[in-house]
């Protein structure tokens, strides 16, 4: 297992560099991967090469691949994690409504709190509020004597959203400022067009903090793979547990959303996709999901800028045109062992 486990990181590294590399050298000004290669060589050497590729490469892409990696990193690490909290492999921060809570909160502070929002964690704090209430209030609704099912986990996710997106749209309509408005917008559909490299730092350590800490918990999160009474039979606290994990789940989600807006299914497809080729364990799924939600997003993120081009489509469009299917496809797999009403 562990070398079946090297060997999957092995080439989800590579083809994460491939995607990055396919990222710097294609939109509306090409450059050749080669030239993209030595511009990049130069730039970590120290000795940063000038002209308006290297400006192209270093200032406009080099920022949206990093922030691109990260957010489909982040994503993905949060939806294994809620899968195994909720034991529902059909959970996501999106479906869940805790992606559609922290476009809600951010969205507030944006078009009525903009002193807040000039402290720079105005935002984030937002995101990380509206994160952990949506998560919160969709656990409640859906766990009922004891038990949660499928379709009541679906109801209470659907639920939360509509009243998220009616409370997004109500904001929409009072925001007074076109630039508000887009602002809005780009927190509805989500979109990497905006990184820069001064805001690169909060959410690269917020992946990287979560993501140790969530890593050292994979043997508890394992354990409720095993059930409330097999976890307890085995010494976990299961409330307390769930509690502290959703907190820094919706932590991570929060930061990651207050700077990509809400970007749909990442968190669902590529714990899936993970858990085909490495197993449940979560020593080894974390990173590979880790891993795979870079690839996804950084792939997707490069549809949307060149499948119109000039024009540029919100990446949380792509990634909802695949993963819509992608769920319907799940959905009736859980339906054949459980109503969906149940």
């Amino acid at each position: 297992m562990r070398l079946r486990t090297g060997a999957v990181l092995a080439v989800l590294t590579a083809a994460l560099a491939v995607s990055a590399i396919a990222g710097l050298a294609l939109g509306p000004v090409r450059i050749a991967p080669g030239r993209v290669v030595d511009i990049v060589i130069g730039g970590l050497s120290g000795d940063r090469p000038t002209g308006a590729f290297a400006s192209i490469v270093w200032d406009v892409r080099m920022p949206r691949i990093l922030l691109g990696a990260v957010v489909g990193a982040g994503l993905a690490v949060a939806g294994t994690v809620l899968q195994a909290l909720v034991r529902n492999q059909l959970a996501d921060p999106f479906l869940l409504g805790a992606s559609s809570g922290a476009s809600a909160g951010a969205v507030l502070v944006i078009v009525f709190g903009s002193a807040a929002a000039g402290f720079g964690m105005g935002v984030p704090l937002a995101a990380f509020v509206g994160s952990l209430a949506a998560l919160v209030a969709v656990y409640a609704m859906a766990r009922r004597g004891g038990t949660m099912t499928t379709g009541r986990l679906i109801l209470a996710g659907v639920a939360v959203q509509y009243i998220l997106s009616a409370l997004t749209s109500l904001v929409l309509v009072l925001a007074a400022h076109p630039d508000q408005l887009r602002s809005v917008l780009f927190w509805t559909l989500g979109g990497l067009g905006g990184a820069r490299w001064d805001e690169l730092a909060l959410p690269t350590v917020a992946l990287l903090a979560g993501g140790a800490l969530l890593l050292t918990l994979a043997r508890p999160l394992d354990l409720l793979l095993a059930g409330e009474e097999g976890a307890h039979t085995l010494g976990l606290d299961t409330g307390r547990f769930r509690a502290a994990v959703f907190v820094l789940t919706s932590l991570v989600i929060g930061v990651l959303v207050a700077c990509s807006g809400a970007i749909g299914f990442v968190g669902l497809m590529v714990p899936h996709a993970a858990r085909m080729a490495v197993g449940a364990g979560h020593r080894a799924l974390l990173p590979v999901a880790a891993l795979g939600g870079a690839v996804f997003l950084l792939l997707a993120d490069l549809i949307a800028r060149t499948a119109a081009a000039p024009e540029e489509i919100p990446v949380g469009v792509v990634t909802a045109l695949v993963g819509g299917p992608f769920f319907l496809w799940m959905l009736r797999r859980a339906s054949r062992t459980e109503g969906v009403t149940g």
